[in-house]
């Protein structure tokens, strides 16, 4: 007689989240916590992973299985040292309709004493300007460790360590994307993951229904401060042309707040993306009216949610005096 084979034990979470209409529904926060340590620990067949992620793009991603999902990719790194970070800056979508400004808002906190770890990926989508491709602009290295990230830190205030580094199997993950031709609940929980477990961190989404979702999950995930914004191309980049809704978490405090556009007519979007343009800009060789207000901007949200300023208005006058000090020590 044929015994009859045992079924696998990942097979239990595939079946939660595709028993039809009826049937189906969410993984609890536990059962997202163990779904994702199985996959991360190497112990699910491929067909059953494809399976889990186009299962879960499909329906969407709940606060509580984000929150899952972080808490096991957070059991696998090494500890790190308080205060080894203050900002935790995640930059994964790339950028395709403008330049990555925001990478030069990052900087700008660095010099005004912020530590600011910013961590991405290398290019997953096609014609899209990943941050990590842009350091060798500013004569900036990738951190190859936690240890160099930490280095870093303390050398420059600025830190970028990619996903490769931080969990491997998550990048692999990541670059499926090309395989499967769309995002998956990876593309949303690597921004949240906060690898130095800095106490305030910054989000950018491009689908707004995905705002309050970061919101919830940072909350679940006892994330102390955060703000994610609907950011220009997804990623944290205030845009100047138009409204900016934030929505934060302030000591397990809900809030959320509107920042105005900075101007009364939208910008032409540029034909094309030169990435010298960054390294001139930040060099003050050369002046553009949209890049510096983009900046300014997303400094300023980042400067409220730090904390360094107690509303948009004052956020925004601090912002403007980082970068014409920034400028002026540049220029001469």
């Amino acid at each position: 007689m044929t015994s009859t084979p045992m079924e696998h034990p990942f097979a239990d979470y595939i079946r939660i989240l595709g028993k039809g209409k009826k049937g189906s529904r969410p993984l609890t926060q536990e059962e997202a916590f163990q779904a994702m340590r199985m996959i991360l620990a190497g112990e699910v067949e491929e067909i059953q992973l494809g399976a889990f992620l186009m299962l879960m793009r499909v329906k969407e991603e709940t606060p509580e299985e984000l929150a899952g999902f972080v808490l096991a990719v957070r059991e696998t790194l090494p500890a790190i040292a308080n205060n080894s970070a203050d900002l935790d800056w995640s930059a994964y979508a790339g950028k395709r309709r403008h330049l990555p400004w925001f990478m030069l808002s990052s900087f700008l906190l660095a010099e005004n004493g912020i530590k600011v770890l910013m961590h991405g990926s290398a290019s997953h989508s096609e014609n899209r300007l990943f941050s990590q491709d842009m350091l060798g602009l500013f004569s900036l290295k990738k951190a190859d460790s936690f240890d160099s990230a930490q280095q870093q830190l303390q050398t420059h205030n600025f830190a970028y360590l990619s996903i490769e580094k931080i969990c491997p199997a998550l990048n692999r993950m990541i670059h499926l994307r090309q395989l499967m031709g769309l995002r998956s609940p990876v593309h949303t929980l690597v921004r949240l993951i906060n690898p130095f477990n800095a106490p305030y961190s910054i989000q950018g989404i491009f689908h707004p229904g995905y705002r309050p979702v970061h919101q919830e999950a940072a909350l679940l995930l006892q994330q102390v401060h955060m703000t994610v914004i609907k950011g220009e191309g997804g990623e944290t980049e205030r845009n100047p042309d138009m409204e900016c809704l934030a929505q934060s978490v302030d000591k397990g405090i809900l809030s959320e707040e509107t920042w105005p556009a900075l101007f009364s007519r939208r910008h032409v979007k540029p034909e094309t993306l030169d990435p010298e343009l960054l390294r001139q800009v930040w060099q003050a060789e050369q002046h553009d009216e949209f890049a510096e207000a983009s900046i300014i901007g997303t400094t300023a949200v980042a400067l409220k949610l730090l904390g360094k300023a107690s509303s948009q208005s004052a956020a925004q006058q601090l912002a403007t005096e980082y970068w014409f000090k920034h400028i002026k020590n540049v220029a001469t």
